[in-house]
């Protein structure tokens, strides 16, 4: 059996860090939802005992260390599946750009073997699993429009989808480390984000309201340690874009507009001087087989 399973990549329309945890995590509070550039994850049934990965793109360990892998192994473990599975990944998010690639390969993995090894795990289960994995893997395990709290696992889902418009990602090629941009959050001298204003302008279709609450707390540490991405904000914002903020901790930068025109100019100018662009739609509400 072999099947191809979606992996929407995710955006931040508002990230907020709380503070410090004794766990050593941070506290968050983050509006999420999903956008049409995705992974496709194709799963196919061994009789082998083993787990097989292969990716179409370089920079992504293709072994124990890959989040898919992980969410086969941890399904293996926990229900005592004696056949194998090999997992091939092709490859479409930008990898290490704050929009969760690894995360929303895990997810799709485990939506996808729990229907193929017929094991009737419920979403809020697939999810629990996931959290061993990563703070993201939860979310995309639902998918959809989501406000996420606590290490971002902990989830109030909206249930109105954000307004239709087209999403304009663009990853640098800098490299950023989230553990550096946390350790360097100047927790108590921050703006905080309008989340509950965000909620509102998604539930009211209220697009004006939504680009104006766009806003990411972290920006200025990751601004500081990579200024090429605050470069990348700013011409967006030069060229028109209705609203602009940085997703997760980047280095990857969005822009949301309504208008066809206007995505193509934005794309246009920065493709002249970056290799990672894209023009996508958002999604925003759960794909179909995400509801199983």
């Amino acid at each position: 059996m072999e099947r191809v399973f979606k992996a929407p990549a995710k955006i931040n329309l508002t990230l907020d860090v709380l503070g410090k945890r004794e766990d050593g995590y941070h506290e968050v509070e983050m509006v999420m939802t999903t956008v049409d550039l995705a992974d496709r994850i194709h799963l196919k049934l061994l009789n082998s005992n083993d787990i097989r990965i292969e990716v179409n793109k370089g920079h992504v360990p293709a072994n124990k260390h890959n989040h898919a892998y992980q969410a086969a192994y941890l399904l293996k473990k926990a229900f005592n599946i004696q056949t194998g599975v090999a997992i091939f990944i092709d490859k479409k998010i930008p990898v290490s750009a704050g929009l969760a690639g690894g995360s929303t390969d895990a997810a799709a993995v485990l939506r996808g073997l729990n229907e193929m090894w017929n094991l009737g795990l419920s979403l809020e289960e697939l999810a629990s699993i996931g959290l061993q994995i990563g703070s993201d893997v939860p979310f995309c395990v639902y998918g959809g429009t989501a406000v996420a709290r606590g290490r971002g696992e902990k989830l109030s889902f909206i249930s109105t989808p954000p307004p239709s418009c087209w999403v304009i990602l663009a990853k640098t090629p800098a490299g950023v480390s989230t553990k550096d941009i946390y350790g360097s959050l100047q927790l108590d001298n921050m703006s905080r984000p309008d989340t509950a204003g965000m909620i509102q302008a998604i539930e009211k279709q209220d697009f004006n309201g939504m680009c104006q609450r766009l806003e990411n707390v972290m920006e200025p540490a990751t601004f500081k340690l990579a200024p090429e991405v605050n470069m990348i904000k700013e011409k967006l914002i030069q060229f028109g874009a209705d609203g602009t903020v940085m997703s997760g901790s980047g280095p990857t930068v969005f822009s949301l507009t309504r208008s066809d025109a206007k995505a193509e100019r934005l794309y246009n100018g920065l493709k002249g001087f970056m290799e990672e662009v894209f023009v996508v739609r958002i999604l925003g509400e759960r794909c179909e087989d995400f509801k199983k």
